[in-house]
């Protein structure tokens, strides 16, 4: 899947990888942003393909039943009961305890709609989880995938969120309005 990966991501679109992820970080949240279209996932699986690396996501327990429950747990996927937002943190702070590597990649925006504000349950699931949070952007303008270093949380959302959201400024999505 690598050289196929390769040849469609680099040849085919064009695209560039900036910025390294060190795949000896075995726990991990990547936020991905901007999420403005459905074709986010589809260069996210070529870039974690590129780069040989087991990257998950979290969805409803729902989605894990058969037909198609082998696939998204072949696809890296981990079910998630749909309860309290406090309770969601702890149930997937718990995933990462059970788990040798767990590289969970989320969206801030938690749509792909134009939204007002992040949503901040990947800051404290990555506090409580204790795992560094790895930014990265699909930059449909200059068509690069950008990983930041890792981000280790301090506590204060306040303090670290701007810091956090500075990595994206610049970043265009496919569909810019809607970021």
């Amino acid at each position: 899947m690598g050289f196929i990966s390769k040849f469609i991501y680099f040849k085919l679109y064009k695209w560039k990888i900036q910025g390294a992820f060190d795949k000896n970080i075995e726990k991990c949240i990547f936020i991905v942003a901007p999420h403005t279209s459905w074709w986010d996932f589809s260069l996210g699986v070529l870039v974690r393909n590129i780069l040989d690396l087991e990257i998950n996501f979290v969805g409803k327990k729902e989605l894990f039943k058969p037909p198609f429950g082998w696939y998204f747990r072949w696809m890296g996927g981990a079910p998630v009961d749909r309860v309290s937002k406090e309770k969601k943190v702890a149930a997937i702070a718990a995933i990462f305890e059970s788990k040798k590597i767990f590289r969970l990649a989320l969206s801030p925006e938690g749509t792909r709609k134009k939204s007002k504000r992040w949503r901040t349950g990947f800051y404290y699931i990555a506090e409580a989880a204790n795992v560094p949070i790895i930014m990265v952007a699909f930059d449909y303008g200059k068509k690069s995938t950008n990983f930041s270093e890792p981000f280790y949380t301090t506590g204060d959302i306040e303090k670290d969120l701007p810091k956090i959201q500075s990595f994206y400024e610049g970043v265009q999505g496919k569909f810019p309005n809607q970021f």
